[in-house]
């Protein structure tokens, strides 16, 4: 309800500059700003999270293939020996972007433990791991 004191706006009457009206401040002037800023701020704060659990699946994932990939180049090597076998299971591993952590033989069966690390975050560095087994099919 318009109060009686207030004189009538007409577009022969338009607010001054500066937002007063009648020698008043508008009071809401600038709050469609703020609240664009905040919505703008809400939707980077989820996009860096979304992005940080997204980071963190595809590590998982390239921890997985490096380890899987390891063990089936070491499993090619089992009959070599245990050194022979970790060292192409190593070198198959990094050049997925993977480091060896654990390797060794089990018969003729070769067992890896692969870590890759990644950023997160900024500032945040962490480390997914995956396991793998390989050798001989047994029927």
């Amino acid at each position: 309800m318009p109060r009686t004191d207030d004189p009538p706006r007409h577009a022969s009457n338009p607010p001054a500059a500066g937002g007063l009206v009648a020698g008043r401040p508008d009071r809401q002037r600038g709050g469609a700003t703020v609240l664009l800023l905040a919505m703008g701020l809400v939707f980077v704060v989820f996009g860096t999270f979304g992005a940080a659990i997204v980071a963190a699946g595809m590590a998982s994932q390239r921890a997985a293939v490096a380890a899987d990939l390891g063990a089936l180049a070491g499993a090619a090597r089992a009959l070599d020996g245990d050194a022979v076998a970790c060292a192409s299971a190593s070198d198959l591993a990094g050049r997925n972007d993977g480091r060896l952590v654990g390797c060794h033989l089990d018969g003729l069966d070769v067992l890896v433990t692969v870590e890759v690390a990644f950023t997160q975050l900024p500032g945040l560095t962490r480390v997914a791991a995956a396991r793998a087994r390989a050798g001989p099919v047994r029927g």
